[in-house]
């Protein structure tokens, strides 16, 4: 049975997929396309629901062990670490040092040896709360390199967010080539804040205490016309790079009079330390407390967290208060001085190495040195169960694979170890381990396992795929008539090949097979990368990038650039709005399916092996999204529909893209809020632009980004090469609105 301490799945599963981040588009087994049901009298091409064999796949628990912190890298020690983080791209972990170096070295355990990359300590003041504070990489690092860093100057006393260029060739951040995005003045030495992070929309989010000396005197964290106490956002891909910054334009306060536009939430009295939660996207914050309280804060737009009124949920200063506590959002979770004197904010764990701490919370103090785990229901907190006690931490930190590290005072960087118990459970580093294909030579999947194709897939970049799906045997999948909600336990893969030669089908090289797994604490990608010979494929810590030479079809070669994503890329397609499992769903399955012997409805076959939670009946009652290239169906019909599958991820209400777009495909070509809307991301220098202008594409910027292939590229991850029907098709499509 499965539960929630179980560490592997177990044999009463069967395989389920995943559709997007660069997923979808190209060949699918043996099946696909087609519409329509056939007559009953048919032979259904599933007749039964076999059960599988156990895969070695953690789906997580909930507590029930004991852990502890070790030196991770024994041989290696530092000066004032401050923060850690991988390497985008590289199995690296860059290590930042409060007097104003950085340190990069290789991501093993038998590391002797590290790389100076960066020495600020020259131009920096440093000491106490000041110095080399924070260290972002860009999310599009591998491709340009930026780091942004946070730290601290004198004449006058400042705090300076910069962004500088990582040289490759010689493995050195160089200050020369340093864009100074903002300076904000410190009325303190104390209080700066100091962390600076990406979220999943693409912005960069930095946080700064309320100036410092005691009590907030000055009030910084209730006045909004300044940035002190506050969580900013900002876009720092401006469309000309010589301007600093833009305001998103879904800042909370753009329109408010007397607010700066760059907050995005404040209140907040030293957010030392915040992160994002990988899965999710909710963005945790540990704020240093005065006398009492510690707390720990998810942190929303618009949001007030109530210093100095409060200190976390006790009242502390509302001599200049004039707004109702209604306005205070408290913490999800306080801790008073006998637990500890300064909260450390942590991350939520989407490792594999420890399936008790999935989806939980993990943070410290930095004097008793506590660790916690915080399980979170999506609205509060239901436990708060301390894991070990070791003084001196000062940050904590992601590998690329998302285990957490934390750095001491005295140069170790930690790593967690299960001393005990628990459901423990790790992710197979070979695909060969997980169990999932019996034969990987021919893809031979294990007994039960149910192949299936979408009807329009995903465009990805010309490559073919095949997919499986399935759940636990004792549940069922939630039917809708649009999107399908699957239990725990429930495991998907899709895998991906490419032909070398595009005249030459029999030269297809195996690229990349995914995992998507329901845990306990909600849904994960994994990516495992097949080795140059085919024989199996490893799991990738991060994205990686390759360069493949094509034989074109006409004639001469090209290079092509393929993304193999890592587990944050997969969680930005597979968004909470789209209920994660993307091509699993009633238009989608609507299809025909060759399943060998039979060509049978997918709708039908499956709810002839009973795999939905009801009898749905006839499939032909239920929309279909036809296939791109069917004629026989409208243009208007294939156009709605490529949008959704291809952009409605993101471009959807609560989708994770800062715009109102709505492509799914089953609201009003109006309620889509793209025809005839000006763009607000950009018009790509196009006179009189629009998102879509009814009947000029030519005007459209949402057709021009699906032409281009730099950064104005829609979609804008894993995919390098132009769908040129698509393009024609939704070019059709606006010419004739």
């Amino acid at each position: 049975m499965l539960n929630g301490f179980s560490t592997f799945i177990p044999s009463c599963l069967t395989l389920l997929l995943l559709t997007a981040c660069g997923g979808g588009g190209g060949g699918g087994g043996t099946g696909g396309g087609g519409g329509g049901n056939p007559p009953p009298a048919d032979p259904f091409g599933l007749t039964q629901r076999a059960s599988l064999v156990s895969f070695a796949l953690p789906v997580g628990g909930s507590g029930g062990g004991t852990f502890a912190l070790s030196n991770a890298y024994p041989n290696l020690a530092f000066n004032e670490a401050l923060y850690i983080a991988g390497v985008p791209g590289e199995n690296r972990i860059a290590i930042v040092e409060q007097g104003g170096r950085i340190f990069a070295f290789d991501d093993s355990r038998t590391a002797t040896a590290t790389v100076e990359v960066l020495d600020l300590s020259a131009r920096i003041v440093s000491g106490g709360e000041q110095g080399l504070l924070g260290l972002a990489f860009d999310p599009d690092f591998t491709v340009n390199r930026f780091v942004y860093l946070h730290y601290s100057m004198d004449a006058p006393r400042r705090s300076v967010i910069s962004r500088m260029t990582w040289n490759a060739g010689t493995d050195r951040v160089d200050p020369g080539t340093e864009k100074i995005i903002l300076e904000v003045e410190q009325p303190f030495t104390n209080h700066n804040g100091g962390m600076l992070a990406f979220g999943p929309d693409g912005y960069l989010y930095i946080g700064f205490g309320d100036g410092g000396s005691a009590g907030d005197p000055m009030n910084t964290a209730q006045d909004r016309s300044n940035l002190l106490g506050s969580m900013l956002r900002l876009d720092v891909h401006p469309p000309n790079d010589s301007t600093p910054y833009r305001v998103p334009l879904d800042n909370p306060f753009v329109s408010e009079a007397g607010v700066l536009p760059e907050i995005w939430a404040y209140g907040l009295r030293n957010p030392f330390r915040f992160s994002f939660d990988r899965q999710t996207g909710d963005l945790w914050l540990g704020d240093v407390g005065q006398n009492e309280l510690e707390e720990i804060d998810v942190i929303t737009a618009g949001g007030n967290y109530g210093w100095r009124v409060f200190e976390g949920t006790s009242r502390f200063d509302d001599s200049a208060n004039t707004l109702p506590d209604s306005a205070f959002i408290p913490p999800v979770h306080e801790y008073p001085r006998s637990e500890g004197v300064a909260v450390i904010g942590g991350y939520v764990y989407r490792g594999t190495r420890f399936a008790d701490l999935l989806g939980r919370y993990l943070y410290g103090d930095y004097v008793t040195g506590k660790v916690w785990a915080i399980t979170w229901n999506g609205s509060a907190v239901t436990d708060n169960e301390e894991l070990l006690d070791q003084a001196g931490m000062t940050s904590f930190g992601e590998t690329n694979d998302g285990e957490l590290l934390v750095v001491a005072t005295n140069g170790e960087i930690l790593e967690f170890e299960q001393a005990s118990g628990g459901g423990g459970g790790q992710l197979p580093t070979q695909l060969s381990d997980t169990g999932i294909f019996t034969n990987l030579a021919n893809l031979q999947p294990a007994s039960g396992l149910i192949e299936y194709t979408p009807g329009q897939p995903f465009w990805s970049d010309n490559t073919y795929k095949r997919r499986w799906v399935g759940v636990p045997d004792a549940d069922n999948v939630d039917f809708s008539s649009e999107n399908w909600s699957f239990p725990v336990g429930t495991v998907a893969t899709k895998h991906f090949e490419l032909a070398l030669d595009e005249n030459n089908p029999a030269s297809r090289t195996r690229l990349e097979t995914r995992l998507l797994l329901h845990t306990t604490e909600g849904w994960q990608g994994f990516t495992y990368r097949w080795d140059s010979n085919g024989a199996d494929a490893t799991l990738l810590t991060g994205r990686e990038t390759e360069m493949l030479a094509i034989t074109e079809a006409g004639g001469g070669t090209r290079q092509q650039q393929y993304d193999y994503p890592s587990r944050t890329d997969c969680i930005v397609c597979h968004t909470q709005a789209a209920d994660f499992v993307l091509g699993l769903k009633t238009p989608q399955l609507n299809s025909n399916f060759d399943y060998g012997s039979v060509v049978d409805n997918q709708l039908r076959s499956w709810n002839n092996i009973s795999m939905f939670d009801q009898n749905i009946g006839d499939a032909d009652q239920y929309k279909r999204f036809p296939a791109i290239d069917d004629d026989t169906a409208p243009v208007a019909n294939r156009a709605r529909a490529y949008l959704d599958v291809n952009c409605s991820q993101c471009h959807q209400p609560g989708g994770g893209a800062p715009t109102t777009l709505d492509l799914r495909e089953r609201v009003s070509v109006a309620a889509m809020n793209a025809v005839d809307v000006a763009p607000s991301a950009g018009d790509l220098g196009v006179t009189n632009a629009s998102i879509i202008a009814g009947g000029d594409k030519a005007r459209s910027v949402l057709w021009l980004r699906m032409q281009a292939l730099d950064a104005q590229r829609m979609p804008p991850l894993s995919t390098h090469v132009v769908d040129d029907v698509g393009v024609d098709l939704i070019g059709e499509w606006i010419d004739s609105l």
